[in-house]
């Protein structure tokens, strides 16, 4: 998989920045089928989480603050996405994934990442 930055030439720095850290993630981060990648997607508003096999490019389990579970939660964005991470190692432990890869593209590890990869470790995954 490879991310050229050479075609984005508008993009703004902030993004570009994620971006290439995400590239240098990725070089590194690879899911297995014993260690699948759970990969975090986070807007402004949401936070999205997939727990994914990359040998056989499959996506075993996913969870957002877009269902309707988590919509109508109490809370700020934090709350949501720990509550996203409670519900994504509940689904993964029902396909049958211990363990996983933490994959956070580019994010940088604190606010709504950290909870969601708290909560997912309190409910069991192990990183």
């Amino acid at each position: 998989m490879g991310i050229s930055l050479a075609v984005r030439k508008g993009l703004a720095p902030k993004t570009a920045s994620r971006l290439r850290r995400q590239a240098r993630g990725r070089k590194k981060i690879h899911g297995s089928a014993e260690r699948p990648r759970l990969v975090v997607t986070r807007s402004a508003r949401h936070i999205g989480v997939q727990v994914i096999d990359d040998v056989q490019g499959h996506t075993l389990a996913s969870a957002s603050t877009m269902e309707a579970a988590v919509r109508g939660a109490q809370g700020d964005k934090s709350a949501k996405a720990a509550k996203v991470g409670e519900l994504i190692a509940e689904r993964a432990k029902a396909a049958g994934v211990e363990n996983v890869v933490f994959d956070r593209a580019g994010n940088k590890y604190h606010g709504r990442i950290a909870a969601l990869a708290d909560a997912a470790r309190g409910a069991g995954l192990g990183f």
